[in-house]
Formats: C-alpha cells, sequence, structure tokens
C-alpha cells in the first residue's frame, strides 16, 4: 500500500524518483526499492514524506482514505496588532486555536475589538488573517494606519483613493487618496471570522 501511495502521489506531484532521492538526502534506488515494496522508509523519513507531499502518515501507510493531512494546527491567538521596527509587533497574545491551513506559519488569528465590523463580525470573535502585503478591492484586510493599532475593515481601491470601510453604518469610512495611501500598510487578508462562545 505505501508503494502504490507514494508512487501516486509522486506522479501527481510531478517529482521524479530522483527529485524526491535529493529532497530526502537518500538514494534513487531508496525511493524505488519503497515503490516496488522492497523496503520501507524509517519512521522520520515518513514523516518527510507526509510533509512534501501535505498528506497523513496513516494515509501514506494506508490506514487512512484520505489524503487530507490530518488537519488542524495551533495558531496564535493575538489582540492588537502595531507595526515594530520594520515588522509587524504584536502587543498581547491570547493563546492558541486550531485552523486547517497548509503553511500555518503564513496565519494567525486576531481577536477582533469593538463594533466596527457588527453585525457580521462582534467584538470577540476571532479572524482567521493570511499574512500578505497587499489585497485585492473589496476584500477584508487587517490595515495599519501609520504604524498604529491594526483595524480590520472592507478595503476599497478606486480612482487613486483607497476607502477603508466599516460593515457597521455607524461609523464613516476612511479615505485615503494620492501621497496619504502610504499611511496604510496591509498586514494580511481575512480568509474567515468564527464568533468564540
Amino acid at each position: 500500500m505505501l508503494g502504490e501511495r507514494l508512487k501516486q502521489l509522486r506522479k501527481q506531484n510531478k517529482i521524479s524518483q530522483m527529485a524526491l532521492a535529493s529532497q530526502l538526502g537518500l538514494s534513487q534506488q531508496a525511493v524505488g526499492k519503497w515503490e516496488t515494496e522492497r523496503s520501507a522508509p524509517d519512521p522520520a523519513t515518513l514523516n518527510q514524506l507526509a510533509d512534501i507531499f501535505q498528506v497523513s502518515v496513516d494515509y501514506l501507510l494506508g490506514r487512512d482514505s484520505s489524503p487530507k493531512q490530518s488537519g488542524e494546527v495551533m495558531l496564535p491567538i493575538l489582540g492588537t496588532v502595531k507595526a515594530g521596527y520594520g515588522a509587524m509587533a504584536f502587543e498581547e497574545y491570547y493563546g492558541q486555536e486550531p485552523a486547517n491551513v497548509r503553511s500555518p506559519e503564513e496565519y494567525f488569528y486576531l481577536l477582533v475589538h469593538g463594533d466596527s465590523m457588527e453585525p457580521q463580525i462582534r467584538s470577540g470573535d476571532l479572524a482567521l488573517v493570511h499574512r500578505q502585503p497587499d489585497v485585492q478591492s473589496g476584500e477584508l484586510a487587517v490595515v495599519l494606519v501609520d504604524g498604529e493599532e491594526g483595524t480590520l475593515k472592507r478595503v476599497i481601491k478606486k480612482d487613486q483613493a483607497v476607502i477603508l470601510q466599516a460593515f457597521n453604518q455607524m461609523y464613516e469610512a476612511q479615505v485615503f487618496i494620492g501621497q496619504e495611501i502610504e499611511r496604510l500598510t496591509v498586514i494580511g487578508k481575512v480568509v474567515e471570522t468564527k464568533t468564540k462562545w
């Protein structure tokens, strides 16, 4: 079963035996022997293979029919996000929460403060944020204004302007035109939110 699954994953990912072997620091013959089931990788190498192909070890061994990596990783829950010396400074840490993401180092949770995004997103909800330096118009993002505390808003881009828009009608949109746009730093895109009960 291992040999069959390994060969199938390798072909799906268009990786040659030689390329896989070099990633693992082993010989092509070793990979060939696994695929023909004449030998099997040791536990540490099995874990490496699972990481390379983004599947669980149980799937490789035929104990699980779903290739999905046994999924959840724990991500930090952060309170306020501010700009530190050329990077982000996280002011408060509220523990961890599980998430099903492929590259955990690119994500974090933000604890939502305030009511500017109500009724869709409430104070105390968790926003799952993908770290990226820009977003498309209309997407939700965590944005720093003048390097101060990050704010969660819908980002609208039009005619040399960037508008930070709240969902709550009680809050006016913030409009940045021309040079003013340089005051904004996108920390990441909000990919999902969840309510904590």
